[in-house]
């Protein structure tokens, strides 16, 4: 993510109120990604149209079906988002840009040929109207590579064109659905996913202007001697984990119910989480501006000291600077996610009697907004962890939370309602406490393994 705190860095040298409140507005929206601003925009869909516009079981027919295609192309687009940024890193730092874009244009043939299978086989089992299975399948192409767009982000300096691309994006999709109610479930399907694809598109172009490329499609980001698969699969690992609590509830008949073909929800499981996700919005804004800005940079400055062959005594004040740039982050996050959470914990009641949502889900929001907010802090240990290339660790530390998070989000629809949630939030915090105790010890041995690593 260096291209954003590049830019972040140059807005935060104007010193003023203004340019700190730009910067982190910049961030949320980076952050958070369309990923946030898409569960705003069908919340706001069902708000204004359902009952009124639409009928309430068509919105929620649509809902849920637009949720299972923002699961499932998170998941299947993870195993390349990770291991595609750190090729994408190599390039850069080789000197090789050119080959840049030829590489996402491969790296989009595979996720569309990979999801566009994935889609088909899972369309045989729906037995929906086949323009209804046509524009799902397209929905998770189109998703699938929007993501894999999305990792660009970082190489570009177009931000504000990104945002005004989003906000448009989403809001022609809200006025859209608005507009043309009369086409059902279809024309309301076929709304997103254009509205999606445009978004895709824009910023696509935007890639394409910003790297100069010779060829047009290439495959080296699969090359095993370049590649680095243990990416990949913590990426489609982290993915599938923080989905397969929402998956559990789907799926157990005792605390859920089918809302058309294969797809269905839990009607106490799914508004808190989804409501409780739009808190992450703070925490990503502080994570991005402080991990991308004052850490990224003092971690730059240790490597490139290392690998110049500065003098130990500089390598060391590098390596503290480093350490208390990590630590400082970690602790904004921390405060600002940690008084975004004691807000929205006093304010609960208050959001679901203006949302029109029953109090009975008010400790499930509870429970939910702890697991969001640790959520945060994790993925800033991860991201800490990969910028030292603790690879394997990241790996056990996202496989454990996945695992953690299916058994305990499983026995917790055992043991009854008062559990609900508390599967995802205590994987969150063992695997976050877990990785704070690595991270901690990885620091104060960092010189000997990054001099170990130089000489081999």
């Amino acid at each position: 993510m260096a291209g954003i705190g590049f830019e972040l860095r140059k807005i935060l040298k104007k010193n003023t109120l203004f340019s700190y409140l730009e910067a982190y507005g910049l961030a949320a929206i980076i952050g958070s990604g369309p990923w946030a601003l898409s569960i705003l925009a069908l919340l706001l869909i069902g708000i204004i149209s359902i009952g009124r516009i639409f009928p309430t079981d068509l919105i929620i027919q649509f809902l849920v079906m637009v949720t299972y295609l923002m699961a499932a192309s998170l998941i299947l687009s993870g195993f390349f988002q990770l291991m595609l940024t750190r090729f994408i890193s190599d390039m850069i730092f080789q000197k090789a840009e050119i080959d840049i874009v030829p590489n996402l244009v491969g790296c989009m043939l595979v996720m569309s040929l990979s999801t566009f299978t994935a889609g088909f086989l899972i369309s045989i089992a729906t037995e929906l109207d086949r323009s209804v299975e046509i524009t799902m399948v397209s929905g998770l192409v189109v998703l699938s590579n929007l993501w894999i767009v999305i990792v660009f982000l970082s190489g570009m300096k177009q931000y504000y064109k990104i945002m005004l691309t989003l906000a448009a994006g989403y809001t022609l999709m809200v006025c859209a659905s608005l507009l043309f109610p009369s086409n059902g479930l279809l024309g309301l399907l076929l709304i997103f996913v254009g509205s999606q694809a445009i978004i895709a598109f824009t910023l696509l172009i935007f890639v394409f202007r910003e790297f100069k490329f010779k060829r047009l499609v290439l495959f080296g980001f699969l090359n095993r001697k370049k590649a680095f698969y243990s990416l990949a699969f913590c990426g489609l690992f982290y993915n599938l984990g923080v989905w397969v609590d929402k998956f559990v509830f789907w799926f157990h008949s005792d605390v859920s119910f089918n809302v058309i073909s294969i797809f269905r929800a839990s009607y106490i499981y799914d508004l808190p989480i989804f409501i409780a996700y739009l808190a992450i919005i703070p925490g990503m804004a502080v994570f991005l501006l402080h991990m991308e800005t004052d850490f990224a940079e003092s971690n730059g400055k240790f490597y490139d000291a290392v690998r110049t062959g500065s003098s130990l005594d500089n390598i060391f004040m590098h390596k503290d600077k480093m350490v208390v740039d990590a630590r400082n982050s970690l602790y904004q996050i921390f405060k600002v996610q940690g008084i975004t959470l004691a807000l929205l914990l006093l304010w609960s009641d208050e959001i679901l009697v203006v949302l029109g949502i029953d109090l009975a889900y008010l400790h499930l929001l509870y429970v939910d907004l702890v697991g969001v907010s640790l959520q945060v802090l994790l993925m800033a240990l991860l991201n800490v962890l990969f910028y030292l290339d603790k690879r394997y660790f990241s790996l056990f530390l996202i496989s454990m939370m996945m695992i953690m998070n299916f058994g305990l989000s499983w026995l917790s629809v055992q043991l009854g309602p008062q559990f609900y949630g508390y599967g995802f939030a205590v994987s969150m915090l063992v695997s976050t406490l877990i990785g704070i105790a690595f991270l901690n010890r990885k620091f104060a041995q960092l010189e000997y393994e990054t001099f170990m690593l130089q000489r081999s």
